[in-house]
């Protein structure tokens, strides 16, 4: 099948600011039709027309809260039932509170597990049925997963207990993935940034001034060249370093 005739569609989570917002005007430019999911339904509409606007030929704004298993199960319904295949997933959505494990709260634990693994795990059984019908269309590119984790996830911060447990959870969740779906044309990559200038991690600007942190743009190009990349490469995981940085030290 020719580029020109592959629909492309993608569903992305997290999608009415920050990080997601950025991927998803970026494949809304490329020509894909896009689910967006995010809490806010206000917000999410005035997002589905800016997609629009950027190229996206069909924008479908599913409002709905992570943590809720029915709100997740109904998201890859309407997703199949108005766009079919889907090339690509976007797994973006996430929460994260400070605290050390001496005195985190456990009803943030479950909301944290809730959002940032269970989600995207129950995401991943119910969409990729579509996903390999999106690889079948497009042998060459197959499909593609990617996943927003965190540097947290690779090395141990101080009061990250809990959110870097789940984004090292996420990382694990994807390479098993690839493991068990990348033979079907399914690939999925982590990107395991340091702290990003968007609204999330505005709590250590104190820290860490915002001009200091990656740009978002900088996550937008990575998940582009990853969709650019044939059926035949498997990428597990990113990590994104601050300049000036170690790595070590987000």
């Amino acid at each position: 099948m020719s580029e020109s005739r592959i629909v492309h569609t993608a569903l992305v989570t997290g999608a009415s600011r920050g990080i997601g917002l950025g991927i998803a005007h970026r494949l809304a430019s490329l020509g894909y039709s896009l689910t967006v999911t995010a809490r806010d339904a206000e917000r999410l509409d005035v997002v589905a027309a800016e997609l629009r606007a950027a190229g996206a030929p069909e924008v479908v704004p599913v409002a709905g809260d992570m943590a809720d298993e029915d709100a997740v199960r109904r998201l890859t319904q309407v997703h199949e039932d108005r766009l079919g295949p889907m090339k690509a997933l976007i797994l973006n959505a996430g929460v994260g509170t400070a605290g050390t494990v001496a005195e985190y709260p456990m009803k943030r634990f479950d909301k944290t597990l809730d959002v940032n693994l269970r989600a995207p795990f129950q995401l991943l059984q119910q969409c990729l049925p579509l996903l390999r019908k999106g690889a079948e269309a497009d042998p060459g590119r197959g499909a593609k997963v990617i996943a927003l984790a965190s540097i947290a996830g690779v090395y141990a911060e101080h009061g990250l207990a809990v959110y870097g447990a789940t984004k090292a959870a996420l990382i694990s969740l994807v390479q098993t993935l690839n493991a068990e779906e990348s033979g079907n044309g399914v690939s999925a990559t982590t990107i395991a940034p340091g702290y990003v200038d968007t609204d999330m991690s505005a709590w250590i600007h104190d820290r860490i001034p915002a001009e200091q942190m990656l740009e978002v743009n900088d996550i937008v190009e990575v998940a582009e060249s990853l969709l650019r990349l044939s059926s035949r490469a498997v990428v597990p995981n990113i990590v994104m370093t601050r300049a000036g940085t170690d790595g070590l030290h987000a």
